[in-house]
């Protein structure tokens, strides 16, 4: 570890670390170029053969830019992706961001830092950042946007020039340290540890856009949600969205272990794949005939068929929630782990005056929202497993297999797990309300 981490380590002030070098080199997970097509025809492309941690250089800081020492970090789907190459190797997106200009063409390299989740201490600040300074405690939000762009203006995911950080950009989270655009930034909340801090910005951000942004399905009190994955990184934040907000949380896991958790999250009806015939990643022959199965699960319980369908898996659900979603009701999707072409009989869809809408990401001002409700105590972390460093891979595995609940966190420079929090008055309020 460098002088300058091994400082921020030690808790040094701003003056301290303002003094001392920025490392050439820094530890990272990284992707390799050389890898791409590595897996062939593989069934089981194992990410732990394509993800290395080793050495990169230091990139130069744009003027916009802040330099974070990484304390904690947390895996996501798109790490996933990353690491299989899939549906195309990240480098492509590295390339074509390359060409814009000098800044840019920093990422387009021959390595990949990924990552989208991490707090950590600002180390460095580019000359045109005003908000913030060396020794803040930050976390990032995976959003990166361009400020030049209008329609970033009107909302930060509309504009062209918005990215994901550390899946369609470089220097990622997963390492000990991060470049991050000013705008990224939102305080690390005191009462949380590292660990717990870095597991929030990607999930619950994109599930408070879905679910109670006006640019999502616009939940509102009695609504009957159900969220496919209840017990994985998005379901777990849209659970306590609905049950906060007033809805009937209606939840599908894929094991008794994963119902527990569900429960315990605040989910009121739970049920397992199983149950409606929908196992494995395929999608169904008839996706009517799970439809019916599950939404005569739902009117059991609740009376009523659900208003909103909170999607993330893709291909194996899809036609599924378009078929069981109430007429006039919303099919809310962010993404497909299952399969990015999706079947539904249009019938259901244009007759009974359903919606579906595309969310991607959430905007600074959301992630401000959900910061809010993580200060007050009325959203807490996923986070259930913690792994170092070294052991990226292995996090990333337990993710890509599907065997993990809620949040998988990695911790960076923080030396153990349980560090970070500068406010216990505030934790142990917040957690006798819990």
């Amino acid at each position: 570890m460098d002088a300058l981490a091994q400082a921020v380590v030690a808790g040094a002030d701003r003056t301290e670390l303002e003094h001392l070098p920025t490392p050439g080199h820094y530890t990272a997970a990284h992707l390799r170029a050389e890898d791409v097509g590595g897996f062939g025809g593989a069934a089981d492309k194992d990410v732990r053969k394509s993800i290395h941690l080793g050495d990169v250089p230091m990139p130069e800081l744009a003027p916009n830019e802040v330099l974070v020492a990484v304390m904690a970090s947390g895996i996501n789907y798109n790490t996933v992706w990353s690491a299989m190459f899939e549906p195309i190797p990240t480098f492509s997106f590295l390339k074509h961001f390359g060409r814009q200009d000098r800044w840019a063409a920093r990422h387009d390299r021959p390595f990949h830092v990924i990552g989208s989740d991490a707090s950590g201490v600002v180390v460095r600040a580019g000359s045109g950042v005003r908000r913030w300074q060396v020794g803040d405690q930050v976390v990032v939000s995976p959003v990166y946007v361009d400020e030049e762009d209008p329609a970033t203006h009107a909302d930060g995911m509309l504009g062209n020039g918005m990215l994901a950080w550390g899946f369609e950009t470089n220097y990622g989270a997963l390492a000990h340290y991060a470049v991050a655009r000013a705008s990224q930034l939102l305080p690390k909340p005191a009462h949380l540890t590292w660990e717990e801090a870095a597991s929030n910005p990607l999930c619950a951000g994109t599930a408070y856009r879905m679910l109670v942004s006006d640019r999502g399905a616009r939940m509102t009190q009695g609504d009957v949600v159900l969220i496919w994955g209840a017990a994985g990184g998005l379901g777990a934040y849209a659970v306590q969205l609905v049950r906060n907000g007033g809805g009937i949380a209606v939840g599908v896991v894929s094991s008794e272990r994963k119902a527990e958790y569900a429960r315990r999250l605040g989910c009121h009806v739970v049920i397992n794949r199983e149950e409606i015939g929908l196992t494995g990643g395929e999608a169904p022959a008839d996706p009517s005939v799970v439809g019916k199965r599950l939404g005569k699960l739902i009117r059991a319980a609740t009376g009523e068929d659900p208003h909103i369908v909170f999607e993330h898996v893709g291909r194996a659900t899809f036609g599924v929630s378009v078929f069981v979603v109430r007429r006039g009701g919303a099919v809310v999707t962010c993404g497909s782990s299952t399969g990015y072409r999706h079947e539904f009989d249009n019938r259901y869809l244009w007759m009974r005056l359903k919606r579906v809408i595309g969310s991607h990401g959430s905007n600074l001002h959301e992630q401000a929202a959900v910061h809010r409700l993580l200060d007050l105590g009325h959203l807490a972390p996923a986070l259930t497993e913690t792994y170092p460093l070294t052991d990226t891979a292995e996090a990333a595995r337990l993710v890509q297999s599907n065997t993990h609940l809620g949040k998988v966190g990695v911790l960076s420079l923080a030396p153990a797990p349980g560090l970070g929090v500068t406010d216990p008055v505030r934790r142990e309020r917040v957690a006798r309300r819990a």
